[in-house]
């Protein structure tokens, strides 16, 4: 038997003991990495395995290439609005968080562990970061459901801290070994990790999507191996000129994300198996790593390291940097007690090994304590500590069904999941009296575990999955007919946008879907409303009904003079001087993200099909654990 045989068959067994421990996982609440943690450990040479493993440049290899995956997935899947939410408050975090939280925790551990301050230092730099796969995991695998805006924090955060941390790791060790001095280096080494990286994970991301669009490749199978290259060409070009790779590849992750490509359903699926590869691969290396009886050698200075991390470095570190934004006080406090730590940590821990630092050993084993007790301690009761503070949702209802249309070139239109909720503005009514353009056709609803084929008098009901084929253009429009009606909810549509109407629809539908102030009696249609408000003017093609909020513009006719379609404008009022701008009103309002049109759809948008496309439809129960929920997940305009 072979050496390669072996290891296939470890790495097999590994791996599928990982899967069924994520089973396990859901059912008790332990966090997910905590369990690959300790699989690690047990099969390690103190464990049950007796795999012996101290390989620390070949763990850092593999610790990086994963965590390059995980954050090139987590790119992809966050969209700009989450982005627009909360960039500055994540920033912040990702700033001067990481370094307060360093600050306090290093001087903790130097007096703990009696180690000089620049050791303690560094140690504090280790640990100072919130680490991107223990937050994805959690977040989008551990059942917490929370506003936009919030989980966009911890995300966003959490996916662009890691460059600040690897600049302190990397400037102390320096400073320890001699080989640099405070002043204007330190401070040249952050500015280059933060815009190489952000230079070229733009630039690749913006390639890599024009690339995937126009090549045109023969095989489907081949387009997320292309997207996954873009990911490793992002962080290797970014690491080579000095940068941050970790940036880069999220950044590039995220602008591939968010254009329209060429089988996008297909690159997401892809890059969500890779993602849990690269985490169950990551953390269970990482145990293998550990020896569970240096750890206990340890334990009683690193659990005061830890403690100090958890309740004081990183509350203060989180109150500082949030102050300016006046965010309300338990969103601030779920935001302290979720800087998780995980692999970057370990990671991050490996290069005072590989770089000869004196007491580098013993480091590592307080790190890999410390990242142990804070998986379990706070992924343990993140969902608990989401309810206690009131800020858990209830989460979005899954599909019951899956449509796919694949096609090997960009083309444009949308198939888009709306999840009919008690107070959509669609519920309870038949899908006659819902004002769709012609070209937007309800292609299926899902009725429990039922498909419904959409007929005029079909009544929409609530718990519906309405399944919508339309242009981009008509997205904002259509989002809105399926959107909660809220009260008091602001009226953010597009001004000056014509939506297509048939004349039949009625005043009481457009005021119920569009325009609240409506001063036209309801019961008239669109057709009636023009001819008795321009009764003196002869009506023709081109004619426009002026109202105090709507512009309806006469577009077709038939043989009998009645208007059977009509272009309705938004216009914008006399006292507006410029359209709202919905990025800062969202963050006026932590919860103005979750009151807007894609509150109550999970959308599901991929390419419409023409010559070259083949259409698939699958019915299939949703029992997927997916640590990824992505309303956008195949395409958010």
């Amino acid at each position: 038997m072979f050496l390669i045989d072996r290891i296939l068959f470890v790495a097999g067994l590994l791996l599928l003991l990982s899967i069924l421990s994520s089973k396990f996982s859901t059912r008790v609440g332990v966090p997910v990495l905590v369990l690959f943690l300790a699989l690690g450990m047990l099969a390690g040479s103190e464990g049950i395995g007796g795999i012996a493993f101290e390989n620390y440049g070949l763990a850092h290899a593999i610790g990086t290439a994963a965590l390059a995956l995980i954050l090139f997935d987590g790119g992809l899947r966050t969209p700009f609005a989450s982005v627009r939410l909360a960039w500055r408050p994540s920033a912040s975090l990702a700033t001067l968080g990481v370094l307060i939280t360093s600050l306090i925790t290093g001087l903790a551990a130097a007096v703990l562990l009696d180690l000089p301050w620049l050791h303690g230092m560094l140690l504090g730099s280790i640990v100072g970061s919130t680490d991107a796969a223990a937050i994805f995991a959690v977040l989008r695998s551990g059942g917490i459901s929370l506003s936009r805006r919030l989980a966009s924090i911890l995300e966003i955060e959490s996916g662009s801290n890691d460059p600040m941390a690897i600049f302190l790791t990397v400037g102390l060790i320096e400073l320890v070994l001699g080989q640099a001095n405070f002043g204007a280096g330190l401070l040249v080494l952050f500015l280059q990790q933060m815009l190489i990286g952000a230079v070229v994970g733009l630039a690749v991301g913006k390639l890599a999507t024009l690339c995937v669009n126009h090549i045109n490749l023969a095989s489907a199978g081949l387009y997320p191996i292309l997207a996954t290259a873009a990911g490793l060409l992002a962080y290797g070009s970014a690491a080579s000129l000095g940068g941050s790779g970790f940036l880069s590849v999220y950044l590039a992750g995220m602008l591939i994300g968010n254009s329209r490509i060429v089988l996008k359903r297909g690159i997401f699926l892809f890059h969500d198996g890779l993602a849990w590869l690269g985490q169950i691969a990551m953390f269970v290396m990482l145990g293998l790593l550990s020896f569970p009886s240096q750890l206990f050698e340890v334990a009683v200075p690193a659990l005061g390291v830890a403690t100090v991390l958890i309740l004081v470095a990183r509350p203060a570190a989180v109150f500082a940097s949030l102050l300016p934004f006046r965010m309300p006080t338990r969103e601030v406090t779920f935001v302290a007690w979720g800087g998780l730590k995980g692999a970057v940590p370990i990671t991050l821990a490996t290069f005072p090994l590989l770089l000869g630092v004196e007491g580098a050993m013993m480091m590592f084993n307080v790190v890999f304590f410390v990242v142990v007790v804070s998986a379990l301690v706070q992924g343990w009761s993140l969902p608990a500590c989401a309810r206690w503070l009131g800020l858990e949702r209830p989460p979005a209802s899954e599909p019951p069904v899956s449509l796919e249309i694949s096609s090997l070139r960009h083309v444009e239109g949308d198939i888009v999941d709306y999840f009919v909720g008690l107070d959509s503005r669609a519920a309870h009514r038949s899908v006659r009296d819902l004002p769709l353009p012609d070209d937007v056709v309800i292609a299926m609803i899902t009725r429990g575990q039922h498909i419904v084929m959409p007929r005029g008098h079909t009544i929409i009901e609530p718990g519906d999955h309405v399944i919508v084929v339309l242009t981009p253009q008509n997205r904002h429009f259509v989002d809105r007919v399926f959107a909660p009606h809220l009260p008091g909810q602001s009226e953010d549509m597009p001004l000056e946008s014509e939506f297509p109407l048939r004349g039949s629809v009625t005043m009481k539908t457009i005021r119920d879907l569009y325009c609240p102030d409506l001063d036209i009696p309801i019961e008239w249609t669109i057709d009636e409303t023009i001819r008795r408000r321009l009764n003196s003017d002869p009506i023709s093609l081109g004619s426009t009904l002026r109202t105090k909020d709507l512009a309806f513009h006469v577009r077709e006719m038939d043989r009998d003079g009645r208007i059977t379609r009509v272009g309705m404008v938004v216009c914008p009022r006399s006292s507006e001087k410029s359209p709202p701008d919905s990025s800062q009103s969202s963050e006026s309002t932590p919860d103005s993200a979750d009151a807007g049109p894609m509150a109550a759809s999970a959308a599901t948008t991929t390419s419409t099909p023409d010559e070259s496309a083949s259409t698939e439809t699958e019915t299939e129960a949703r029992h997927e654990s997916s640590p990824h929920r992505t309303p956008d997940a195949s395409g958010n305009d």
